[in-house]
């Protein structure tokens, strides 16, 4: 994300958190976000959040995840290829066998760990939350 991103990242964030009357130090206890980071966010002086962090600020202010993901620039995971689709779109110079051979493997991988090729269902692959810190 580009500078100029960042910053309308933060007008948005510090735009809500205001609408809902919450301080930063409320918002860093609601979402679990130190209030250094919760500060720098709405500053824009990040211009590469962590996917994590914007997570639970944005539940934390009760708005769309695609919503913050679109600001930060950031793909949304339900916008995501599965494997495949993926696979043929980034090496689209790898011999067919080659991508053959890795779709394999990838099925093979997904069928002894368990995991659907077509990647999980909403909401199957979501962090927990995280712990509150004690004061």
């Amino acid at each position: 994300m580009i500078p100029e991103q960042a910053k309308a990242l933060g007008r948005f964030l510090k735009e809500r958190r205001t609408a809902l009357g919450l301080s930063t130090r409320a918002l860093a206890a609601r979402s679990g976000v130190d209030m250094a980071t919760v500060v720098r966010l709405e500053q824009g002086a990040f211009v590469e959040p962590r996917p994590d962090t914007l997570r639970v600020i944005a539940r934390a202010l009760g708005v769309s995840l695609a919503d913050v993901f679109a600001l930060a620039d950031y793909v949304v995971p339900s916008e995501l290829p599965t494997f495949t689709p993926y696979l043929r779109a980034k090496y689209r110079s790898f011999p067919r066998k080659a991508i053959a051979e890795l779709e394999q493997y990838f099925d093979d991988l997904a069928a002894r760990y368990g995991i659907d090729p077509a990647g999980p269902a909403p909401g199957e692959d979501e962090a927990p939350e995280p712990k509150k810190r004690k004061r």
